[in-house]
């Protein structure tokens, strides 16, 4: 089986290459890193020096080394979007985004055109196969490292084509791997920022370089009462509390609400912050959707670019009863037992308890409540 493995600078990427190359023979795995982003970089898998060190673990383990120039399709897909949720006050995810129409749209496309069977990644994620050939998306095995959250938009048909070489360890296991092979990244740290952003820039002097950005009010979640200046509007984001002030009661205090076209932003108090059910958009599956919710893109059903298939296409609108599923509304979230049910072209999750308020653009990653490893599907705040 011929193999392309992503490779991004980092350990993880680092030692799956090492073990499909490990298991199908050098001959058989080209190592590939994806030039995303034009701009300056100092992290994540964007920066001059995580190309360099792919480079270089592809020279340790032997490998034919490709970059790929995708930068333009970044711009489009994932760094425009970011900028323009900004501006209309959603909070979107581009780490999801680049993985929903890059990594597992253009490159495996770009794969396959190669002639190669699969890519493998260093996602913590594991694929399962079923007894009649269908494919499963589960939990790595590191609770702590999991990544099955910003994958859940994946089908059946991405699923087909990709391998997660080190979703069966744990962080610590993967860099004795890699300690072990004597690879130069077997101690870099993991990325933890947003890759297209400098760290001596910020969010705010990135946004603010590329879209306006205006003052605005704070004003009281209940009563409406105005209190007090926010510096710009675009900046917030649903769920926040640093930077929001203290009531004279001491108390603290949670962005419920951006209003962009008005320049307010609602604050309440912990208990305002919460609420009880939230409405998803661009919803796919990853084997076709629970028994329950009608013919939403059932086994073998439409996909839509890297996800599996669109809420809007099959539904049976107005399913009768709720769907038991467990929801994570962010990537190092619990899991809620929750119920989801149709509403008209969207996803209407209510949970068993009041959850932090989902900020729109933010995706809720959906698992099966009998097996809770296992992804169900995802959706995108509205």
């Amino acid at each position: 089986m011929r193999v392309l493995v992503a490779l991004s600078g980092g350990v993880d990427s680092s030692v799956a290459a090492a073990l499909v190359a490990e298991q199908y023979g050098r001959d058989q795995v080209v190592g590939a890193t994806l030039k995303l982003w034009g701009g300056a970089s100092d992290s994540g898998c964007c920066s001059v020096a995580d190309v360099e060190d792919a480079r270089r673990v592809a020279d340790q383990l032997g490998l034919v080394h490709h970059v790929f120039n995708f930068a333009a399709g970044f711009d489009e897909r994932v760094v425009d979007p970011y900028v323009r949720g900004h501006a209309e006050g959603r909070t979107p995810n581009p780490c999801i985004e680049c993985n929903r129409h890059l990594k597992f749209d253009r490159l495996l496309e770009r794969a396959r055109t190669l002639g190669f069977d699969a890519v493998a990644t260093g996602h913590h994620a594991r694929r399962v196969t079923t007894a009649e050939g269908r494919f499963r998306l589960c939990r790595g095995a590191d609770p702590l490292k999991d990544q099955s959250y910003v994958l859940a938009m994946l089908g059946q048909d991405q699923l087909a084509r990709t391998v997660f070489p080190v979703g069966e360890l744990t962080k610590g296991q993967v860099r004795d791997e890699a300690r072990r092979l004597g690879l130069r990244t077997a101690g870099k740290p993991d990325s933890q920022d947003v890759c297209f952003i400098r760290a001596d820039q910020g969010r705010a002097a990135f946004l603010a370089s590329r879209i306006p950005l205006h003052p605005g009010r704070l004003v009281d979640h209940e009563t409406g009462e105005d209190l007090g200046p926010v510096e710009a509007v675009e900046l917030v984001t649903v769920g926040q509390r640093r930077g929001m002030g203290h009531a004279t009661d001491g108390k603290r205090r949670f962005v419920t609400a951006v209003d962009i076209a008005n320049r307010r932003v609602s604050i309440g108090s912990p208990e305002a912050a919460h609420a009880s059910d939230v409405r998803l958009h661009t919803v796919s599956w990853v084997d076709g959707a629970p028994a329950g919710l009608g013919g939403l893109g059932g086994p073998g059903g439409p996909h839509h670019g890297a996800g599996g298939a669109d809420v809007g296409d099959e539904a049976d609108v107005g399913a009768e009863a709720g769907v038991a599923v467990l929801a994570q509304c962010s990537a190092h979230g619990h899991p809620v037992p929750s119920s989801v049910q149709l509403v008209g072209d969207e996803l209407s999750i209510v949970f068993g308890a009041p959850q932090r308020r989902v900020a729109p653009g933010q995706t809720v990653a959906l698992y099966d409540p009998d097996h809770p490893d296992t992804v169900v599907g995802s959706g995108i705040a509205g």
